[in-house]
């Protein structure tokens, strides 16, 4: 151990991580907040762990910090990115989303061109899609959108890339207010690969641009689960109202992931149809769309500042409701 004198607690839960009994999530919620004196003890700890016990470790801090916004594991997942092993590196670069800061520009390209695991570059090309929307709202350094997209761009058009690195670039791309996003997701749109196909409708929604509207419209009636999972989220990305009819029915669809993602976008689109079905949604016996129903309209109700979530915009001849409605006025 480090000659620096650590605490009795701190070296308690240095030895129940290499404990070969479960490890309970109180121990874990005990390294957050870890300061840089504290780091060597740590390390020198998990040098003695078993790579599927660092694995789990720190899988299980993703988890517990996305559960419990209080946890700072920031420390330690900045210190995995450096791990042999390449779950843990992985989940070292999943447990930074949340992070602002622009220092980790550089490493994530880094990991992006040149990691030699592809789980480990499309958990890269994912961080990079979050740092390049930051740019783009001004709170990273100037340059750095260029520099992210630049990185994205290359590996989008690699030959080489594992398919699934260059699908999750394609989507972060999306995010840059460039001219040359347009043609990366029409070329994905038309590519050979299912997976990138489905890409290009995902890259649709993140690009906020409503030329995309009527393309991942259409999509909603596609035989592929995947596609219609992401043109439903791009759907409710995009604010779609137009698809708000065909969104109810995917409540109904075969595919759970399908149906979640309606329920989400439902919220996002807002008005009254849609709250409708969201309100009897929530009120179904099942309890995994109903709690989803329920989240999607507290977020309805966050955004109910304005009126267009009270009253739906027709160019068509108003519903029997609203003729109500007209005719009291």
């Amino acid at each position: 151990m480090p000659s620096k004198k650590i605490s009795s607690k701190f070296a308690q839960t240095l030895k129940q991580l290499q404990n070969a009994n479960k490890i309970s999530a109180t121990t874990l919620a005990a390294l957050s907040g870890l300061n840089k004196h504290d780091l060597p003890a740590f390390a020198e700890a998990w040098t003695h762990i078993s790579t599927t016990r660092r694995r789990h470790i720190a899988q299980r801090m993703v988890e517990m910090a996305e559960q419990d916004f209080k946890l700072d594991f920031e420390m330690l997942f900045r210190y995995f990115l450096n791990d042999e092993d390449a779950q843990v590196r992985t989940a070292g670069i999943e447990g930074l989303w949340e992070s602002e800061d622009a220092a980790l520009v550089k490493p994530m390209i880094g990991f992006l061109r040149s990691d030699p695991d592809a789980g480990v570059r499309a958990a890269a090309a994912d961080a990079l899609g979050r740092l390049m929307l930051l740019a783009e709202y001004g709170r990273l350094r100037e340059g750095q959108a260029e520099l992210i997209g630049e990185a994205l761009l290359a590996t989008t058009r690699s030959s080489f890339e594992d398919l699934t690195v260059r699908c999750r670039a394609v989507e972060a791309l999306a995010y840059w207010s460039n001219e040359i996003v347009r043609e990366v997701i029409e070329a994905a749109y038309e590519d050979d690969a299912p997976e990138m196909r489905a890409s290009a409708i995902a890259a649709m929604g993140h690009t906020a641009d409503e030329m995309w509207r009527q393309i991942t419209q259409d999509e909603l009636d596609s035989p592929d689960p995947r596609m219609r999972f992401e043109a439903a989220r791009a759907s409710g990305e995009l604010e779609n109202r137009a698809a708000t009819e065909r969104l109810i029915e995917l409540l109904d669809d075969t595919d759970r992931e399908v149906q979640s993602a309606a329920i989400t976008a439902l919220g996002q689109i807002g008005g009254r149809a849609a709250k409708r079905a969201l309100t009897q949604a929530a009120q179904s016996d099942d309890e995994v769309l109903s709690a989803l129903a329920d989240d999607a309209l507290q977020e309805l109700e966050f955004n109910a500042g304005s009126d267009l979530l009270l009253f739906d915009i027709r160019t068509n001849e108003l519903s029997e409701e609203d003729q109500d409605i007209e005719g009291d006025l």
